[in-house]
């Protein structure tokens, strides 16, 4: 469900789940080799691969290829400030005072709006295609994003009413610029532009753009990460589970690939090189 996105390169992740035995740390940062980031609150190695619990209480994390971590850094995030009394009195701001750079958001990916009428309907892989290629992320997560939402279903409409393939409540779908939630096209574009802002509002780190766009941004900045909720944990790891699944198979399949032209090369035989004489004519003889 959504409540509530300029790099040149595409945006793709490898994460990987699976089980454990190692060292550990606290509040730091992963930082990957494809731009994205991790918090986590301990981590464990285990074989080539490294654990990081996303959660305190240790319910929710990714296991990640030790190699795809560039470095590790302490968590410099402040803390959640403490939601102010509601009993007591606001204080006014000063006139002359201006906000800092934490209030101030990220210019949004502007998307021109176009009418229902207009706009050409497109079948869901079109649609991700093109949505993948105006923001920069990988195919694979939009459309293990889409699963999670709706299973492919453009019709999908939630308990709370949110719509279409990537489930956007119309409140959200409004600011978004999209006329038609249930057209494949439109809903994908603005969900897709969507899911970008929240990676650059929390510097790509996914697993917090992914709790934010199932949660809301306002829970993840309350609980500092991933809320306590089991919806959103367990939204959180289908997606990531199912985006790695889909990245392991290309490897498997790229390296397949490159084995079949070396082995046919090794099973060639040398053609064999055969002495070849040369008749010359007899010279002539005098009378």
């Amino acid at each position: 469900m959504v409540r509530k996105m300029h790099t040149k390169t595409k945006i793709g992740l490898i994460l990987l789940l699976g089980l454990t035995a190692g060292s550990a740390a606290a509040s730091d940062v992963a930082i990957l080799r494809n731009g994205f980031t991790i918090r986590h609150e301990r981590r464990i190695s285990f074989g080539s691969n490294t654990r990081l619990y996303i959660s305190a209480d240790q319910t929710s994390f990714v296991d990640i290829p030790t190699a795809e971590i560039e470095r590790i850094e302490p968590d410099l995030t402040p803390p959640p400030e403490t939601p102010p009394d509601p009993a007591a009195p606001a204080a006014p701001a000063p006139a002359s005072a201006t906000p800092g750079p934490a209030a101030v958001p990220a210019a949004p990916v502007t998307a021109p709006v176009q009418s229902a009428a207009v706009r050409p309907r497109l079948n869901i892989p079109d649609a991700v295609s093109q949505a993948s290629e105006r923001y920069r992320l990988d195919p694979d997560l939009l459309n293990s994003v889409i699963r999670a939402e709706s299973g492919f279903n453009p019709h999908a409409v939630s308990r709370k009413g949110a719509q279409g393939l990537m489930q956007l409540m119309p409140e959200t779908a409004s600011k978004l610029g999209v006329p038609n939630a249930f057209d494949p096209g439109a809903n994908v574009d603005g969900g897709t532009r969507y899911l970008r802002e929240l990676l650059e509002r929390y510097n790509f780190d996914l697993v917090k753009a992914l709790a934010a766009y199932n949660a809301g941004p306002k829970r993840v900045e309350q609980y500092g990460g991933v809320p306590p909720y089991y919806e959103t944990r367990a939204y959180v790891a289908s997606i990531v589970r199912d985006f790695n699944r889909k990245k392991l198979a290309q490897q498997k399949a790229a390296k397949a690939g490159q084995a079949a032209p070396a082995k046919v090369a090794t099973n060639k035989k040398p053609a064999s090189r055969t002495a070849t004489t040369t008749k010359h004519p007899a010279p002539p003889t005098g009378n």
